[in-house]
């Protein structure tokens, strides 16, 4: 037959280069296993992450009881940290972190970008959330990543893979209009905040939040926004825009419904084991 130099040239390739991508491969799971090992019995820590582009940051590792390594980007706990924050400071991170993992912070965009692409082995963000009744539930998204600031620190995802509080990323149905659950999604939306609006509506989502956020015409799900004691709050508590404002994840409670603590977490997809958030981890009163 007719020689076909794309489809053939190419199979020709991998025949000649899979005996040694192979033996990477192998190599890469060895040393995968030893890890794992070294991880076993590990507790939390913080930690010095080193990049080549970058100055060494620190990061807070937090240990599962499956002995899964999680890097923490984003805790919320008590309210003590003001989350309506400008471009400059969701770019380089804002709170501090500590040994005892008693203090909210935001890690910072730039870090994040940086930790999500700093590999082949493509991320799970897991999204952990506790009302004020005490119940945890979680939502876990494969191949996370943010883009560079060029793109305006753009999330994607490549799709939601389980969890108990439901894929608010997905967008909502709230009932106000046809296109609530398309407006309300959140794969694809670049970064936005009071003073860089970057979203999908005619006026600025973020500066009528009063926080940063991956928004479109506005969210289904914002674990960025203002903390409400008690759970439950209105429009009036809302302030001028009386907009929904708070600790949101539509799929689970209303959003008039702000959450009492989150952690935002990732993890290469090969170092996953175990089960969900119910199986295992830790809580976060015990880290």
């Amino acid at each position: 037959g007719i020689y076909c130099p794309t489809t053939c040239g190419v199979a020709d390739y991998l025949q000649k280069y899979k005996p040694s991508v192979e033996a990477d491969l192998k190599y890469m799971e060895n040393k995968l296993g030893e890890i794992a090992n070294l991880t076993k019995g590990a507790q939390d820590t913080v930690q010095y992450m080193r990049d080549q582009s970058v100055k060494e940051f620190l990061v807070y590792c937090e240990i599962d009881n499956f002995g899964n390594g999680w890097t923490v980007l984003q805790r919320r706990r008590d309210g003590s940290l003001d989350f309506n924050k400008n471009w400059v400071q969701y770019k380089n991170g804002f709170g501090h972190l500590t040994p005892d993992d008693s203090t909210e912070f935001w890690l910072g965009l730039e870090k994040i970008h940086k930790l999500s692409t700093q590999s082949s082995i493509p991320y799970v963000l897991r999204m952990e959330m506790v009302d004020w009744s005490g119940v945890r539930k979680y939502a876990d998204y494969s191949m996370f990543r943010v883009s560079p600031e060029q793109d305006m620190y753009r999330l994607t995802y490549a799709y939601y893979s389980g969890g108990d509080a439901g894929d608010a990323f997905d967008g909502f149905d709230f009932g106000d209009d046809a296109s609530d659950k398309f407006y309300t999604s959140h794969n694809g939306m670049q970064f936005s905040t009071p003073d860089k609006d970057n979203d999908k509506y005619d006026g600025n989502c973020a500066q009528q939040d009063g926080s940063g956020w991956w928004m479109n015409r506005c969210h289904a799900a914002h674990l960025n926004g203002k903390y409400y004691q008690g759970g439950t709050y209105t429009e009036k508590d809302a302030g001028e825009s009386g907009y929904d404002n708070g600790i949101i994840w539509a799929t689970w409670h209303s959003r008039w419904y702000s959450l009492k603590e989150t952690t935002m977490k990732i993890i290469p997809i090969n170092r996953l084991t175990g089960g969900g958030q119910n199986a295992g981890v830790k809580q976060f009163g015990d880290i």
